[in-house]
C-alpha cells in the first residue's frame, strides 16, 4: 500500500521484496489523482525492472519473473521420518475406533492393516540377474 506520503525508498523496498518472493503483486494506492498514479505505476515498473501488467482504479499490478533457485542435491540422503494416525475400527458398532500415532521411517511402509513393514529391495528381472 502506498499511503498519503508517495512513494517512499521503505515503500520501494518493501514492493521489491514482494516482487522477489511472489513475482506478481498487486499495490494500492490512496491517492486521488489518476495522473499521479500512472506516473508512480511507471516509475514503479522502471526502477524495480518490472512489467507493468494493469491499472484499474487505485490498484497496480507489477509482474517481474523470479529467481530460479537453486537447490543442492544430496544424494546420500534418505527420506525422513513421517509421523502417521492409524485409526482401527472395533468389530463392534458402538465403540470409538483406536487412534495410533506411529512413526514410519523412511525404509519402512504402511500396511493398509495398520501395520509398519520394512521395504523390500526392488527386485530385478530373470533376465536382467542373468546379464549380471
Amino acid at each position: 500500500m502506498v499511503g498519503n506520503d508517495g512513494l517512499t525508498a521503505n515503500v520501494k523496498k518493501e514492493i521489491d521484496a514482494a516482487l522477489s518472493a511472489h513475482g506478481l503483486i498487486k499495490v494500492r494506492v490512496f491517492s486521488d489523482d489518476r495522473v499521479a498514479r500512472e506516473a508512480m505505476f511507471q516509475s514503479l515498473a522502471d526502477e524495480l525492472s518490472a512489467a507493468p501488467i494493469q491499472h484499474i482504479g487505485k490498484l497496480l499490478v507489477l509482474w517481474r519473473p523470479q529467481p530460479v533457485k537453486e537447490r543442492t542435491i544430496d544424494e546420500d540422503r534418505m527420506p525422513g521420518p513421517r509421523d502417521v494416525k492409524v485409526l482401527k475400527y472395533s468389530k463392534r458398532g458402538g465403540q470409538r475406533p483406536e487412534i495410533k500415532q506411529l512413526r514410519v521411517l523412511g525404509n519402512q511402509r504402511l500396511t493398509s492393516g495398520g501395520q509398519i513393514k520394512r521395504a523390500k529391495p526392488k527386485q530385478k528381472s530373470i533376465k536382467k540377474r542373468q546379464a549380471d
